[in-house]
């Protein structure tokens, strides 16, 4: 779908809006969307692989939401950062973290459908050969885990009608995830050169095939960000064009340990950062304008329609926090 330059002239006055209400001090937490219980569901979280009492709090809130909601999910979306901290006794897809992490962090009596995930730095970085062990657990029978490659697609919806595109990418690129480490001056593992190039191939040509009427790219390290770790040049100078090329609608993250939402002022594609799963959360120094930015713990509601796509965060305490609706014109409202 295209973006008219009324779709355009309309996003940067919500954008404006939504900014001005904020510095009214309007309480983000009445802005929850209805939930639409005939549409799909999902519930995304970054930076969460910890282990530890915020992990296990955002995850009672996760589940306290679907109970309350009394929907079904499709399905769950990891953002990378799905574990943290060298596994001491090893790590494989036999290490006890999936089954206290994974398994039963995140049951399947409540959310049966697939975890769709892709791979953050410190999937790379704190257990050597970490992201291969991932994407052998992916290969396991029976398993929710879905990590069919470092990058792959899905649809959502009607087979023969699907209603979205997920085009899930490994962000961990040589310039992005790479250099030494500060403590062992060794370097740091990450996508290779060659998978990099494969990569960006892949993505072209993802998008130049048919797609859903929905197209939400998925990785781990953000393109824009008013958190600590700042915007990543190198994806948006490698991504941004085909995402607007190709009317991208929404991109997501996490990495840095908040929660987000972003607009670019002529851009097509909205950005949610969902980086508060259990890690650390950090300041947001970053001062460029945008809807919505707060260090907190919690996840992302993501509801999809056929005529919109819905985002809400929501703290580790239950609180809706913010609301973003997506049109399929590239248009986006507050609240």
């Amino acid at each position: 779908m295209h973006s008219s330059p009324f779709s355009r002239r309309r996003a940067i006055q919500t954008l404006f809006c939504s900014s001005a209400a904020l510095a009214l001090n309007v309480r983000p937490d009445r802005l929850a969307a209805e939930v639409a219980k005939e549409a799909l569901h999902l519930l995304m979280i970054g930076d969460f692989g910890t282990g530890s009492a915020n992990q296990v709090k955002v995850s009672q809130a996760m589940q306290k939401f679907m109970a309350g909601s009394g929907i079904k999910p499709a399905g769950l979306l990891l953002l990378g950062d799905n574990f943290y901290s060298k596994d001491k006794e090893g790590f494989s897809t036999q290490s006890k973290r999936w089954t206290t992490e994974i398994e039963e962090m995140y049951p399947a009596a409540v959310f049966p459908g697939p975890m769709w995930a892709v791979l953050g730095n410190h999937d790379y970085h704190d257990n050597l050969g970490g992201e291969k062990v991932q994407l052998a657990y992916a290969q396991k029978e029976g398993v929710r885990w879905k990590m069919p490659a470092k990058w792959y697609r899905f649809d959502l919806g009607p087979k023969d009608q699907p209603v979205v595109t997920f085009l899930c990418l490994d962000s961990n690129l040589p310039a992005v995830s790479g250099g030494k480490d500060k403590k062992t001056g060794q370097p740091k593992p990450h996508m290779s050169a060659e998978e990099e190039k494969a990569q960006l191939a892949w993505l072209k040509a993802e998008l130049e095939k048919p797609r859903a009427p929905f197209t939400i790219a998925v990785g781990h390290h953000p393109l824009y960000s008013n958190g600590s770790h700042g915007d990543t040049k190198e994806l948006i100078a490698q991504w941004e064009p085909l995402f607007q090329k190709h009317h991208v609608h929404a991109y997501l993250c996490g990495h840095d340990h908040d929660l987000q939402h972003l607009e670019m002022a002529e851009r097509f594609t909205t950005h949610l950062l969902s980086g508060g799963g259990g890690a650390s959360t950090r300041k947001l120094p970053g001062e460029r304008k945008m809807p919505f930015g707060k260090d907190i713990h919690g996840f992302t509601h993501l509801q999809i329609t056929t005529e919109a796509l819905t985002f809400t965060h929501y703290s580790a305490e239950g609180a809706a926090l913010h609301t973003v609706t997506k049109k399929l014109d590239g248009s986006f409202a507050v609240g």
